[in-house]
């Protein structure tokens, strides 16, 4: 039988150290809420970190900031630098906020199959966008993306897939975070995975407190990959890009959650009415596959999972051009 984790001591949130000449904007990324969320039909909670309050409204504020400072401070992004990188969108809304807090250019490469909605927040904040027709997911930007920094020196490639910073930043913050606001008591983690940093952070950060935690992938039921399965079309944006990030390598996952795209949306749908919460399909996808997991626990066991953003960002998509689905 499945036993509940321990308690810990700790009960200090961590919190980013200033730096110098940090711009205030900035200074709002990260301790972001924990928010337990009772589903009445199914009697059961799970707990959410709500990502969409960062600045520019997801997650990935938190890989913008500590790539860029961490490079800045190592004289790798220099003055003259132009910021590159592939990205589906959040990443890329997120360099091109934080790139103009920092005073740099940004580049951002990105499917023309991505919201368009994306592609403005993109170019509102004063980054260039290049879009790109994908065969193979994205792997196709990631090696575009390579070849033009081999090309340019003034370019400065932040690597999302394979950097580890991208990982360590969940570990010092996002899972230390989750650690501080349970008091060290977290039973199963579930993220979806598009860099592979979040669940290898948060995994590497969690398990640290109690090596018995569950970690759990939450995958489109149409390309789950680390099932088994061959990458196919979905409509969860940000995850499952047609390969398996670097990033997973070495994660011990102790369980797949494959969740169709119809149920991400329709969980999306049933957030904004039960709980007031307007977000995007992964973190439909996150929290349905929070449910199951909690389903399949013991009773009171404590799971946690990850509000990814706003749903601003998806009018033009499935998540508004469709009837209100049910779960």
């Amino acid at each position: 039988m499945q036993t509940l984790s321990r308690p810990v001591a700790n009960s200090i949130g961590p919190r980013r150290q200033s730096r110098p000449a940090m711009p205030p904007m900035l200074r709002l990324i990260g301790r972001t809420p924990l928010v337990p969320l009772y589903f009445r039909p199914e009697n059961l909670t799970v707990h959410v970190k709500v990502e969409f309050t960062n600045p520019s409204g997801s997650i990935k504020d938190r890989l913008a900031l500590h790539l860029l400072t961490n490079a800045r401070q190592k004289g790798l992004l220099r003055p003259d630098s132009v910021i590159l990188e592939c990205s589906s969108g959040n990443t890329g809304i997120s360099l091109a906020m934080v790139g103009a807090a920092l005073g740099h250019r940004v580049k951002i490469l990105m499917s023309d199959t991505a919201s368009v909605e994306r592609r403005h927040l993109i170019t509102h904040f004063g980054a260039e966008l290049h879009l790109f027709k994908t065969t193979r997911g994205y792997v196709t930007g990631i090696e575009l993306a390579e070849k033009m920094a081999a090309e340019d020196p003034r370019f400065f490639l932040t690597r999302q897939f394979a950097n580890p910073l991208n990982a360590q930043d969940h570990e010092l913050h996002t899972g230390r975070e989750i650690l501080a606001q349970t008091r060290g008591r977290v039973d199963a983690f579930v993220s979806g995975y598009g860099t592979g940093g979040t669940l290898q952070g948060v995994s590497l950060a969690l398990r640290a407190a109690n090596p018995d935690v569950q970690i759990v992938a939450m995958e489109p039921a149409e390309a789950a990959m680390l099932s088994g399965e061959a990458p196919c079309c979905h409509s969860i944006e940000g995850v499952a890009g047609g390969f398996v990030p670097p990033l997973l390598d070495g994660v011990k996952i102790d369980a797949h959650e494959p969740i169709r795209s119809a149920d991400a949306i329709a969980m999306a749908w049933r957030l904004a009415r039960e709980f007031g919460l307007c977000v995007g399909p992964s973190s439909g996808a996150n929290v349905m596959a929070a449910l199951r997991t909690a389903a399949r626990l013991p009773r009171g066991a404590k799971v946690v999972t990850i509000l990814c953003d706003r749903a601003d960002r998806y009018y033009s998509t499935r998540l508004f051009s469709q009837a209100s689905p049910s779960v």
